[in-house]
């Protein structure tokens, strides 16, 4: 009985890409001369994938997606950018995923586990973590960094060099233009912050203990009336009373606040 290829006849491979053995590709689609995919990945019917491009394993890539295109960027000249993509993601139909540029670090970036819906767009030199969930249309405008776990709405859209920090929820059309510090929900245009993602982190098994410090840190940033500066020094007062794991809770929040350069949703 001949074996039946796991590259479908209609699919067009350059013969410099290197695809393993197990990759399966459906009708119609291209892949480029400068592409590398992992074990097990699943690439759709006329799914487009070009640039230099890595993917790694299990992966399932939908019809019509469009990987390791050139950024929108009117300054780009051609640099050897890249785009990679981890390990176990869910990409759906007619997702773009752009390559970097050199004016950042040449990379865009998407981790391990993650859940990205149709029409999603990550634009170039993009940073998006591992277990994140990317609704349909949501748009990622140039040098966006995602965090782990992190959830953005359909029909968002975030503002070049915006960053979304760990365990945030985002809703439906959120319009995101200023960093949106770790554990917070928000949603709107103009957005606002609306509370924490306890749901979420109870979901992922925070403790009470833990739980309660994330509501005390988030009062302090919050709901305290202190000035930015004067609630940094109370979350850094904070984490010193803290066990490890609700310290290392406190410091994923300093550390959000000092490396924000948009300022914070507040």
């Amino acid at each position: 009985m001949t074996a039946v290829s796991p590259i479908h006849p209609t699919a067009i491979v350059d013969p410099a890409a290197q695809l393993h053995p197990t990759v399966s590709v459906g009708p119609y689609a291209v892949i480029g001369p400068q592409v590398c995919i992992g074990a097990h990945t699943k690439v759709g019917a006329h799914t487009v994938i070009e640039g230099i491009t890595t993917i790694g394993e299990s992966n399932v890539i939908h019809s019509h997606a469009a990987l390791g295109g050139m950024p929108q960027d009117k300054k780009y000249a051609g640099e050897p950018t890249r785009l990679e993509i981890g390990d176990r993601n869910t990409i759906r139909e007619f997702c773009t995923f752009n390559t970097g540029t050199a004016q950042d670090g040449g990379v865009t970036r998407v981790g391990d586990d993650n859940w990205i819906m149709a029409y999603v767009h990550i634009a170039h030199d993009c940073q998006v973590g591992n277990q994140t969930i990317l609704a349909n249309n949501a748009t990622l405008a140039g040098h966006v960094h995602v965090a782990d776990w992190a959830i953005i709405g359909g029909l968002s859209g975030v503002h070049q060099f915006t960053k979304v920090g760990a365990h945030v929820m985002a809703g439906f059309a959120s319009h995101i233009s200023q960093d949106v510090p770790p554990f917070c929900m928000v949603d709107g245009h103009p957005l606002a912050v609306r509370g924490l993602n306890l749901e979420g982190l109870r979901r992922r098994g925070f403790s009470a203990e833990r739980l309660a410090v994330i509501k005390q840190a988030y009062r302090l940033l919050y709901r305290s009336g202190l000035t930015l500066q004067a609630a940094v020094e109370a979350l850094d007062n904070l984490q010193g009373s803290c066990e490890a794991e609700a310290q290392a809770d406190v410091q994923l929040m300093l550390d959000f606040l000092q490396q924000s350069k948009r300022g914070i949703v507040r």
